[in-house]
């Protein structure tokens, strides 16, 4: 179903957008700038003169939607200061936040003008439109637009593509969904509530975004999903593409050096995927593979549908293909029900695995889910507890990974300057912070690095030539 977008162009017109979680929501907000960059707004950085702010929400931190409203009421404030002096300010409210909470959302904040789902951010030019429509009625009688269904129209297919200023003014890595949604239904997460099921985009599509991004300069893509490794979009002859085959089909794309994804689930690492590892140079030594706990027990009630020893056996696998392959991880202490052995079970599975850097939490119920209607809640000093040792242990692994690092030469993406004059910055395959003397004309380029020291979470390097010289 089409959807006219009919604001007329105003070129002085600035949004702010404010993203908060993941980095799925960080290549939302680049969409929605460019849904609406053709209606004469242009992004701002500073939020006191915005005429429009948008706040793109993440529903995975606890008490998410109480730091939404929060925030509403400071926009609110601002709001009244732009009034104030003659101008004004609409505000918008996106997200998992908005999918999972929007009518409540209209209710407590009259301020809001709009609330919207990630599934309709296409659709966001007719929803101001609308919003406009109602800022003239009395207080009483104006309503928030509110759009949170998830549509049969393929929001992707709606998108303006971004001006290739605009992608290059972004950098030289950029990211590019590939996957929404999760069939996975665990038991602590949200995400099949407020992002729906799997859906993956066509490869059609998928190359075309990639070789615009290529073409405006971009070296490294990221491909994104709440589960990229279960991607199966159609291709030109009707065939489901795995992320695999995907990775091989990118990697002939001329201009593109790197390639990355995030986030994945075990159960859907492959053999294809697995393989591209092996065979693809571009696609980085470097995975996030989240297995959450150790313990079969809590896995088994946190619905994941694998256990301790799969997760290990997998992970040996991957290592076998790409021998310098680091890993990183999610883990959630304090499940409902966990007990002091479970808590070891997950200490033992880090220690086995060895993680690069990981992200750990305590369990938070996300009201919906089934974990929220679980018993047996640990205290929440005891999750305290336990998380300050998981994140001790995690922190020593991170530290010897950057030393074990010091001695060797690593291809380095040099993205910018640095902070000191004379010195530029990068990453190296593993994600790390790499700082070095070398001049501006390095930026864009790809430089072998010997890596001599470790600062706090970088790496400090010089130009394996001039170490050579």
């Amino acid at each position: 179903m089409e959807h006219e977008q009919t604001l007329s162009p105003t070129p002085q017109k600035r949004v702010f957008i404010k993203t908060y979680g993941c980095q799925m929501n960080v290549y939302d907000s680049d969409r929605m700038a460019d849904a609406l960059a053709p209606h004469g707004y242009a992004p701002t950085g500073d939020i006191a003169q915005a005429d429009l702010v948008l706040l793109n929400t993440c529903h995975i931190r606890e008490k998410a939607s109480e730091k939404v409203f929060s925030e509403l009421g400071r926009l609110k404030e601002l709001q009244g200061e732009r009034r104030a002096l003659g101008g004004d300010m609409m505000i918008g409210v996106a997200g998992c936040v908005a999918q999972a909470e929007g009518e409540e959302i209209a209710r407590r904040a009259p301020v809001v003008d709009l609330v919207f789902g990630p599934q309709a951010y296409h659709r966001l030019p007719d929803m101001l439109q609308r919003a406009e429509g109602q800022r003239h009625l009395h207080p009483a009688l104006k309503r928030a637009v509110v759009d949170t269904d998830f549509p049969e129209e393929d929001k992707f297919a709606h998108l303006p593509a971004a001006k290739k200023d605009v992608t290059v003014a972004r950098g030289l890595t950029a990211f590019l969904t590939v996957q929404e949604g999760c069939d996975k239904f665990c038991s602590f997460c949200v995400v099949p509530y407020t992002r729906g099921a799997e859906v993956s985009r066509p490869v059609h599509q998928v190359l075309d975004e990639a070789r615009r991004l290529v073409e405006a300069g971009v070296k490294e893509i990221t491909l994104l999903g709440q589960n990229v490794n279960a991607y199966h979009g159609v291709d030109a002859a009707g065939r489901s593409v795995g992320l695999g085959e995907l990775a091989y089909l990118l990697a002939e794309m001329s201009g593109l050096e790197r390639l990355r994804y995030t986030t994945s689930h075990p159960r859907d690492m492959d053999d294809a995927l697995i393989a591209a590892h092996r065979d693809l140079p571009l696609l980085m030594p470097y995975l996030h593979l989240p297995v959450q706990s150790g313990s079969d027990r809590i896995l088994k009630m946190m619905n994941r549908k694998h256990t301790g020893a799969d997760y290990r056996a997998l992970i040996e696998r991957i290592k076998t293909a790409r021998p310098d392959m680091a890993l990183s991880g999610d883990f959630i202490v304090g499940f409902p029900g966990e007990t002091d052995q479970d808590f070891e079970d997950t200490l033992a599975i880090i220690r086995d695995v060895g993680y690069a850097s990981a992200y750990s939490f305590k369990y938070s119920t996300r009201p919906g889910t089934p974990g929220a209607n679980l018993g047996d809640q640990v205290a929440e000093e005891v999750k305290t507890e336990r998380l300050y040792r998981l994140q001790e242990l995690v922190t020593n692994q991170t530290n010897d990974f950057h030393a074990s690092c010091v001695g060797r030469t690593l291809p380095v993406l040099i993205e910018r300057l640095g902070r000191m004059p004379g010195q530029v910055g990068g990453r190296s395959p593993y994600l790390q912070a790499v700082h070095l003397e070398g001049s501006a004309d390095l930026i864009g380029s790809i430089q072998m690095v010997e890596i001599i020291g470790t600062s706090t979470n970088s790496l400090v390097g010089r130009l394996a030539l001039a170490a050579a010289a």
